[in-house]
């Protein structure tokens, strides 16, 4: 492995000032995500969603976000998966977006709830019917026996509903309502623009933090 410690990168591509941002941090989040799409930053909808544990420990992994609706990030997954068990015993989350060739990062903290079971019909139908089917299959974040054991309930269940299976009860969106956002922009010397927005009586603060 090479020396980790002399990899360096001087971020250099663009800067972010208090007074050019949007005064909603959900507008210029949507600002950033139409600038990563049209840059074909890859998955520009990847976030990193970290939770916390009933054991209260940490966990974080990738998903992606699939809609913004009423100022809500939303995201879909199993209920009863790791991810889904953490949500429910504690609903305080952080997402982050990372668009590595625009030299820019999105950290979101949020609260975290279960969207309309409509809103997750709707998602659901649109998909493919390998993901729908997928959706039944996978006993996620459970421990299984093989690799035929998933392909074994992936061909039950398609026998089982054909072309039109249901969305599965334990399987459906999520909202996160946020309360902070901040927005990284890399500079020259490490001294990177950061400014924060913080919700305080519903109203949005605008604030730059130190790099």
């Amino acid at each position: 492995m090479e020396n980790l410690a002399d990899l360096r990168k001087n971020y250099s591509r663009g800067s972010l000032s208090e007074l050019d941002v949007h005064q909603n941090p959900m507008q210029q989040f949507e600002l950033w995500f139409e600038q990563a799409s049209k840059a074909q930053c890859p998955e520009p909808h990847a976030m990193t969603l970290a939770t916390i544990n009933p054991s209260g420990t940490p966990s974080a992994r990738i998903v992606l976000l699939k809609g913004i609706i009423e100022e809500h990030f939303v995201f879909y997954t199993n209920y009863v998966s790791e991810k889904g068990g953490a949500i429910a015993s504690h609903p305080d989350v952080a997402l982050v977006f990372f668009w590595h060739a625009l030299e820019r990062q999105v950290r979101i903290e949020g609260t975290c709830t279960m969207l309309a079971p409509d809103l997750s019909d709707q998602y659901y139908l649109s998909r493919p019917i390998a993901s729908r089917i997928g959706a039944w299959a996978s006993p996620q974040s459970q421990v299984i026996p093989s690799r035929e054991f998933l392909e074994s309930e992936e061909e039950k269940y398609l026998t089982k509903f054909g072309e039109q299976p249901p969305r599965p009860p334990h399987w459906g969106g999520y909202k996160v309502k946020p309360h902070r956002i901040e927005f990284w922009q890399g500079r020259p010397s490490r001294l990177h623009d950061r400014i924060n927005f913080i919700k305080i009586n519903d109203e949005w603060n605008i604030q730059r933090l130190a790099p």
